[in-house]
This record gives C-alpha cells, structure tokens and sequence, in this order.
C-alpha cells in the first residue's frame, strides 16, 4: 500500500470539493478554501502527483444511456489454486458489462457490478460468458429496483469534524 502523504484540513477541504466538483476552476476552489490560486494549484498538484487523487471522470446516467438494468451477481469458484484465480480476474477484467469486482468474504468469493440494457443480455452475459469461465461454480443474481443511495464520495470531512469534535470534548473536561 503506498504511502499516504501528510495531509491538512486545507487538502481534506480540496479533496472533499473535488470528488462532488471535479470539473470546479482553480479560481473557484481557491475562493472556496480561502487561499490563493498558486498556493492552492501547487496544493492540487502535490495530490495528485501523490496519487491520492486517481482520476477525473464524468458520471453517466446509465438509465439515459440505455443501461436500464443494474444486477448483482455473486460468484463462488470450484478451486482457488492461483491459476484458477488469475484466470477469473483476466476474463472479468476484460467484460465491460461488469463495472465494479470485488474479493468478498461470506458465502460468495466475488462480487460483481453489472450494467445491460435489458434482460435478454443480462442471460447472454450469465450464460455465455460468466458462467463458462473455468473454474465458476456457483452464480447468484440480484436485479435493482431502485437505487436508493450511489456515490462514490468518502465521507472525508465527516469523520475528521467528528474525530475533532471528539478531542475538543476532551481538552474541554
């Protein structure tokens, strides 16, 4: 894991602003953390050249674009020799269906964020391509009905107003 740079409130600040703002003028976030634009420049700079900050990206609205189905899927594998395990990661990797794929604990090993615009693709991507990959055994889909929270926003000054609020109490007693 690299190594987290020290950061300020000043950086939580710009963080913050830019995960909900990511196409805001240096103009306006200078305004908005109270520094100045270079200062603030070099500030945005230094996060990330660190890396902390990974990428800009516009959201999609995906119901918009035609992708009115968002599925779930849950995947157990027969065997987790490496070889078995690389190969599943490869062949994930490369379906653009899948969005999101993670490593879980529980009664599943993965578990998958799948996007089709409509049924009839969703069994394709089930059938002739998850469920063939050597090595799947077990597959569980849940289909969204309604999507009742998404962000990808931490919850960055949250826990740090919380954590001082916490301290404040402290050297208050």
């Amino acid at each position: 894991m690299p190594k987290q740079p020290k950061l300020d409130m000043v950086d939580f600040q710009i963080l913050d602003i830019l995960q909900r703002e990511g196409r805001i003028s240096n103009a306006e976030l200078a305004r908005r953390i109270s520094r100045s634009q270079p200062a603030t420049h070099a500030r945005l700079k230094r996060l990330e050249q660190s890396g902390l900050i990974r990428a800009y990206m516009a959201l999609l609205d995906r119901e918009m674009l035609g992708f009115e189905m968002l599925c779930f899927v849950h995947v157990t594998l027969e065997k987790h020799q490496p070889d078995h395990v690389r190969n599943f990661h490869d062949r994930v990797a490369q379906m653009p269906e899948v969005t999101e794929c993670y490593h879980v604990t529980g009664d599943y090993d993965y578990l998958l964020k799948v996007v089709m615009r409509h049924r009839r693709e969703m069994e394709d991507f089930l059938v002739d391509k998850l469920s063939r990959i050597s090595g799947v055994g077990r597959v569980h889909t849940s289909v969204v009905l309604r999507e009742v929270k998404e962000t990808s926003a931490l919850p960055l000054l949250a826990n740090i107003e919380e954590s001082e609020a916490v301290e404040d109490a402290g050297e208050q007693a």
